[in-house]
């Protein structure tokens, strides 16, 4: 790449461009540097929870191995101190040596060699007896002097229930052992010695090939240590009683390096496992990351200011089209200049936005005529709207004045109601009246359908008191029960037909109850009342029934409001309206 072409690209400061160049480049830098820094952070701390996790889980191993064994070994202490023939030996006053000693000494020898078969990690099984009896078998050598060594005195003095003592010297292992009493009498010892290869072969641990593994018992004697060991032991135990009863993990500094130091106490032994990790080892790994990611970086850093030069030119020369095109137009030329701009990004989505907005334009200056003769027709389309409602009831007002000329009271009772019905409907839009009102409609329903079975049909409305009359209720809230009583109820009875609309107060509610005597309804008929693919199968009048009354009480006042039927076959239909008792005049209050 030349200079000359650098430089060409390179806009001044106060440029879109360069503006452009320098933010991009500002971010990306911050961006890298920010995703570069998190990640190896993330990976950092990634590979050290995972050595931890991992050391504390070969620990974890290692002290239920242990655990494993010693629990066995604590059976067989149980089972020892059980049996009735050590004890009875331990008591007897046979002497050594006789005959009778001899045979003592082999059936305790070939009952210790039983309990020992197939446990490698067991060297040696032991009774002891404080008379000075003592029966073994493994190695090394044991007689009468153990009585008076501190083993043995340590090994009396816990052995209520288990006792452990790390033996050190040419016979490096881990002793443990328990009282033998006889009738509550303390008599005895037994004991078993495990081996110290048994030991280093379960805490042989290693995560890194330069870390160490120690096991420090209460007394703060090792029971483990690693061959090769740079640090002393007085820092090991140092360190351990800083850390004591503590599990997890720390960063320490020993000896001007960093260790990842991990602790693990252990409930059975109280033995404590302590692990040093060297930080230097653990994060080689990260480091040969952190350098991957550091060149990574600075090649996509580079990739993208180049990037960015390129795109910046781009965008600054279609912007710079697409502002001369603006201002074309503003002058008042609805053609633009032939030059298109045919990029896909968001200039070129701004310009496709700006060609369509002139040709917009254009269209809404040449249409603004026709809009506005639509604009009048839709005017005299609502004007029309208006009118047609007064026509319907000027027609049917002439149709009852024709019907009185003529003397056809029919007519006249019928034209009348259907006035009346039809101006509750389209007339009044409130969407609460009165109940006196409801019940206007109600009767002016009826007289309609009276007409319709050329039968009569007696409709008995029965309000508890006048007060009742006044309150509010929902618009043709009681209509659609008449109906869905004359439909479905009395048009098809075989005896007069006879319903009885009663109103009355109970607990702060206004109840209604619609009762016919009619051929009744099933279970499933009245189930299909209220579902929405079966509704439309028991309503007739301007798409309403019973399911609609219903929602419209629940979904404005909620439980227990709403519509209820109840009804036997061949017998007799009672719905009943729970409603909420609205306030009203003051005649509720007066006769309520």
């Amino acid at each position: 790449m030349k200079l000359t072409s650098v430089r060409k690209w390179i806009s001044p400061a106060g440029s879109i461009q360069g503006k452009i160049f320098v933010a991009f480049s500002l971010v990306t830098l911050i961006g890298i540097s920010a995703v570069t820094s998190i990640v190896y952070l993330y990976m950092r701390e990634t590979v050290k929870n995972n050595a931890i996790t991992s050391v504390m889980e070969s620990i974890r191993q290692a002290d239920e191995s242990l655990n494993i064994r010693l629990e066995e070994v604590s059976r067989l202490n149980t089972v020892v101190a059980t049996n009735k023939t050590v004890l009875d030996t331990l008591e007897s006053k046979t002497e050594e040596p006789s005959y009778e000693w001899f045979q003592e000494q082999k059936r305790i020898e070939e009952f210790l060699s039983a309990l020992i078969a197939y446990k490698p990690y067991i060297s040696r099984a032991a009774v002891i007896g404080l008379n000075g009896k003592v029966f073994f078998v493994g190695a090394p050598w044991l007689d009468k002097t153990v009585l008076h060594t501190p083993m043995m005195e340590d090994l009396l003095q816990n052995g209520s229930g288990h006792a452990y003592f790390h033996q050190t010297g040419f016979n490096n292992s881990i002793v443990t052992g328990r009282e033998l009493r006889y009738n509550r009498q303390l008599i005895g010892l037994v004991m078993f010695d495990l081996n110290d290869e048994f030991i280093k072969r379960i805490y042989d641990v290693k995560p890194t090939s330069d870390s160490m593994l120690y096991v420090v018992d209460r007394k703060n004697e090792f029971i483990y240590e690693p061959q090769s060991s740079v640090l002393k032991k007085e820092q090991v135990t140092q360190l351990n009683q800083e850390l004591s009863g503590t599990h997890g993990a720390v960063e320490k500094v020993i000896d001007q390096k960093s260790y990842l130091v991990v602790t693990r106490e252990s409930d059975s032994t109280g033995w404590s496992t302590v692990a040093f990790v060297p930080m230097k080892s653990l994060l080689t790994e990260t480091a040969r990351i952190r350098n991957v990611l550091a060149t990574v970086a600075i090649i996509v850093f580079m990739i993208i200011v180049i990037g960015t030069l390129q795109v910046s030119s781009r965008i600054t020369r279609n912007i710079r089209r697409l502002r001369s095109m603006m201002m074309h137009v503003m002058e008042g030329n609805m053609t633009l200049p032939a030059v298109e701009i045919r990029s896909k990004d968001e200039i070129g989505q701004l310009y496709q936005v700006f060609k369509s907005m002139v040709d917009e334009l254009k269209r809404l200056l040449e249409g603004i005529v026709a809009t506005e003769k639509e604009k009048r027709e839709a005017e005299l389309a609502v004007l029309q709207a208006q009118i047609r409602p007064h026509f319907l009831y000027n027609t049917l007002n002439t149709v009852k004045y024709l019907a009185k000329l003529n003397g056809v009271p029919n007519i006249v009772e019928v034209s009348e109601s259907l006035i009346e019905l039809m101006r509750g409907v389209l007339g009044n839009t409130n969407e609460f009246l009165t109940l006196q009102e409801e019940l206007q409609y109600v009767r002016s329903y009826v007289t309609i359908e009276k007409y319709k079975y050329v039968k009569p049909i007696l409709v008995n409305i029965e309000v508890e008191h006048e007060g009742l009359l006044q309150v509010s209720v929902l618009k043709l809230m009681l209509q659609p029960l008449v109906e869905n009583a004359i439909v479905h109820g009395l048009s098809s009875a075989e005896h007069e037909g006879v319903m009885r609309v009663r109103i009355y107060k109970e607990h702060n509610e206004l109840r209604i109850e619609v009762r016919d005597n009619g051929k009744g309804m099933s279970q499933e008929q009245i189930d299909a009342l209220f579902e929405v693919n079966k509704v439309q199968a028991y309503t007739r009048f301007s798409g309403m029934g019973v399911r609609n009354v219903h929602e419209r009480i629940v979904r404005l006042f909620g439980e227990p409001y709403g519509v209820f039927v109840y009804s036997e076959p061949d017998s007799y239909t009672m719905v009943l309206i729970r409603f909420p008792l609205l306030p009203g005049t003051d005649a509720i209050h007066q006769e309520g």
